[in-house]
């Protein structure tokens, strides 16, 4: 029985004091939400404020990004040590606008998730297609790709500590959802090469999360495909009533 894991990214928004509320209004919401785990992820600066309001909770805190390095000279990075010492759990790797913006590729995305596990995180790790990548019919070989340079190059033993959040990049901010059923296709395409690789157990096992326009509307009728094991929720997660109506779906 896989566990949902129904998580928000915040993006840069919110501040330490706009945090704090946030957990204020937020908290009482999903008290009693034991269907699922439940994660937020604030910006680096929030991290602390966040892990203080979570305090008892069960709600836990991750991190938009991580360094692939323990420390050294990598201005503006944040190391896989300075997130577990801040109290977070988690951490989202290789996310759509770290790839577009940011230059991130399928090889960090490697090197970061690895660093993610030796310090002791839990790797949320992304994967979506393009809207040309979906139209031309190459959404399966995009995912294959970024799966075998992204997340292939994992042991098992690290592959069997991960989360997978399916990411289609047209859905991202637009508006647009993948129906339930696309999204539980390209879920089974994901799980195939997680087959493939890591084997059956690794497979049934695996949670794989849907990320793109999720709303509270729309939450119940993704989470009703087997396939699904939870969301990566982007704007609907920065307010406390709507993400906590995505939580209890």
């Amino acid at each position: 029985m896989r566990i949902p894991i129904m998580s928000g990214n915040w993006k840069m928004y919110k501040t330490p004091a706009e945090t704090t509320a946030f957990f204020a209004k937020f908290r009482p919401l999903v008290e009693k939400s034991s269907h699922c785990e439940i994660v937020i992820c604030p910006p680096f600066t929030n991290l602390d404020a966040a892990v203080a309001a979570v305090k008892g909770s069960n709600i836990r805190v991750g991190a938009q990004n991580i360094g692939w390095a323990k420390e050294g000279a990598f201005t503006g990075e944040i190391s896989g040590p300075m997130i577990l010492a801040v109290g977070a759990s988690h951490a989202i790797i290789g996310h759509s606008e770290r790839r577009q913006y940011f230059n991130e590729t399928d090889e960090t995305v490697l090197k970061r998730t690895q660093a993610a596990l030796e310090f002791g995180l839990t790797p949320i790790v992304c994967v979506g297609e393009l809207l040309a990548d979906r139209e031309s019919g190459h959404t399966e070989a995009v995912l294959a790709a970024q799966f075998q340079k992204g997340i292939a190059g994992l042991t098992e033993q690290q592959f069997a500590k991960i989360v997978i959040a399916y990411e289609p990049v047209w859905a991202i901010g637009t508006g647009k959802t993948a129906t339930p059923e696309i999204a539980a296709d390209t879920h089974r395409a994901i799980r195939a090469q997680v087959r493939g690789k890591f084997g059956k157990d690794a497979a049934d096992s695996v949670r794989i999360l849907y990320g793109g326009s999720v709303k509270p509307d729309n939450a119940r009728i993704l989470m009703a495909q087997p396939e699904i094991d939870g969301v990566l929720v982007g704007g609907a997660a920065l307010d406390p009533v709507s993400f906590a109506s995505i939580v209890n779906f």
